[in-house]
């Protein structure tokens, strides 16, 4: 038998914390504040002379950092940080980035197809710090390798891009970083335990923990995970961003999400399992699909060079209708029909839909949507575990036939 070292289950299943009376779960510490039996020892962390101590929860907390642990263990990274939201994960790992002692500026850039609210702090406020971006197709490397400057600093993308699930190259785009001393950083809230992005070279991992890892939508939270020296200059009392701008995890938050971690990658097989049938028979009945476990899509094989094959293919998938109108239609008609629920975000154990364009793409404007064939009738669906995988598929295709003519 061969052991993989790898395998994000395993990895996550080796991180184990006791509570102080040997309990099996960890206690929860909620202290805001920790004590220094030598005064000495505060000014020196103050200093930045002393690491590992405990300071201040802002600074770090020891509930914090265990979930942390499970993290960096999954994104086989050597550290790893809960923050207070997925956005909170993307700028706070931008801004420190891009800071250099105490200068700020460069060049960013990123995949012409991202969330929107990425997209939005990239656009619009990005520049006023000093920063440019260039949105480019990401699955273009020669173009991307084109479009570096000297002041350029990042490459920025997500594993499987939202809302149109094309599959960045992680190897090329490291290749490339390596090559010119850049630093690669990948969102990969889509594909938890599925792809591990520093396995193929990225320096930087970001999660929104409010959509896989959460599992409920019932916590905003985020991550950041990547190499030890990075993650500690996060939280440097006079130049860390999440130090010094306070997005911080609230530490219940944190021994929730640690403890949900244990059953995630049961969760995505779940997940990936119904998405997976759904999508088949979608493309058995000849609709406008798009799932990167098809075959039929563009960048399967380059999906499968990168994915641990355990977990599938993920939960995501798109459907094409003719326009906004008939995607809101359909969606009504499948939510009072029990398939799904209209809302956005992902990761829920049950289906959630959405119109991309009119919603969490809506920051990216209309002719730009164009560009890069974002479809007003574009239906995002996070398909969730719940169900019979039969009945489930009777209703949707109940309800598409009605509405679609």
């Amino acid at each position: 038998m061969t052991i993989n070292k790898n395998h994000p289950g395993q990895a996550i299943r080796d991180i184990q914390h006791f509570g102080e009376e040997g309990g099996v779960v960890p206690v929860i510490d909620v202290a805001s504040t920790s004590t220094f039996m030598d005064p000495k020892d505060m000014e020196r962390t103050f200093l930045g002379e002393l690491q590992g101590c405990f300071l201040y929860s802002r600074h770090s907390n020891p509930t914090v950092n265990i979930f942390g642990k499970k993290i960096a263990a999954m994104e086989r990274t050597e550290a790893a940080l809960g923050v207070a939201s997925g956005m909170a994960a993307i700028s706070c790992t931008i801004e420190q980035l891009f800071r250099k002692g105490t200068s700020t500026g460069g060049h960013l850039i990123a995949s012409r197809t991202l969330y929107g609210g990425t997209y939005a702090l990239f656009k619009n406020v990005l520049p006023s710090r000093g920063v440019d971006v260039s949105f480019l197709e990401i699955t273009d490397l020669k173009a991307v390798e084109a479009a570096i400057r000297p002041e350029t600093k990042v490459i920025y993308t997500e594993t499987l891009s939202n809302p149109l699930l094309a599959v960045s190259d992680i190897k090329g785009l490291a290749a490339i970083c390596k090559k010119h001393n850049l630093k690669l950083v990948v969102d990969n809230t889509f594909t938890p335990m599925i792809i591990q992005p520093a396995l193929h070279g990225a320096d930087v991992v970001i999660h929104s923990c409010t959509k896989y890892i959460s599992g409920s939508s019932d916590f905003i939270a985020g991550a950041i995970a990547g190499p030890e020296e990075f993650i500690a200059s996060l939280i440097d009392v006079n130049h860390g961003s999440v130090m010094l701008t306070g997005p911080v995890m609230d530490p219940r938050v944190a021994h929730e999400l640690y403890l949900r971690m244990d059953h995630l990658g049961v969760r995505m097989v779940a997940h990936s399992r119904m998405a997976s049938y759904l999508a088949e028979r979608m493309k058995e009945e000849g609709l406008p699909v798009i799932y990167p476990g098809l075959k039929s899509h563009k960048q399967y094989e380059l999906f499968n060079s990168l994915s641990n094959a355990d977990y599938g293919a993920g939960g995501i998938l798109t459907l094409e209708c003719s326009s906004s109108d008939e995607a809101r239609i359909l969606a009504t008609d499948l939510q009072n029909v029990k398939f799904g629920l209209y809302a956005v975000s992902l990761g829920f154990s049950r289906t959630l839909m959405s119109c991309s364009a009119k919603s969490t793409s809506s920051e990216i404007p209309e002719d730009e949507q164009i560009a890069i064939g974002l479809s007003q009738g574009l239906l995002r669906f996070s398909i969730g575990y719940t169900g019979d995988a039969a009945t489930m598929w009777e209703r949707f295709i109940a309800s598409y036939r009605k509405v679609v003519k």
